[in-house]
């Protein structure tokens, strides 16, 4: 199980943590804050991540980043407008991205968005959220995202679970 979340700008909810607890991979998004918030995630699983536009510290991590996990090519970027690869080129299939503060999916051309949301502090109006990926084995592999259940999607063999935080 891997965990998505973007947006911390420096709060980790106890929410948040109790969502991730099962996770083997914490992936963030970007707008991390403080770097405490990362040295309390690793405290649950190991944790990728990369810097936002409000992270002012360039030396806390780089932009953009390519993780490969299960057979499956993960390009991580804050700011979706900011993508400075050649996607096709890189074989990606999954891009994690924040910014927004909006929870968002959608596939383009075999590669799947994913836009946790914000669960950092609320902006906007709009909802605190997260979410969890999992890489299913051999198991209801779909062409087209297809949303099976309340907040739970599938495209290919990826299974993606937006979370609600109510606070």
């Amino acid at each position: 199980m891997i965990g998505l979340i973007s947006d911390t700008h420096g709060l980790l909810r106890e929410e948040v943590v109790y969502n991730l607890s099962n996770c083997n991979l914490i992936i963030h998004a970007g707008d991390i804050g403080k770097f405490e918030v990362i040295e309390n995630l690793e405290k649950i699983s190991k944790v990728e991540f990369i810097r936002g536009n409000c992270d002012k510290d360039k030396n806390i991590a780089k932009e953009e980043k390519i993780i490969d996990i299960y057979n499956t090519r993960i390009y991580l970027v804050h700011d979706i407008s900011k993508v400075n690869i050649d996607l096709e080129k890189e074989n990606i299939d999954i891009i994690v991205y924040g910014h927004s503060h909006k929870s968002n999916i959608y596939e383009d051309r075999g590669i799947l968005y994913i836009n946790p949301g914000s669960v950092g502090p609320r902006r906007f109006k709009l909802p605190i959220a997260m979410a969890k990926l999992k890489i299913l084995d051999n198991e209801g592999y779909y062409d087209s995202l297809k949303l099976i259940d309340e907040n739970i999607y599938r495209y290919k063999c990826y299974e993606v679970e937006f979370i609600p935080i109510v606070i």
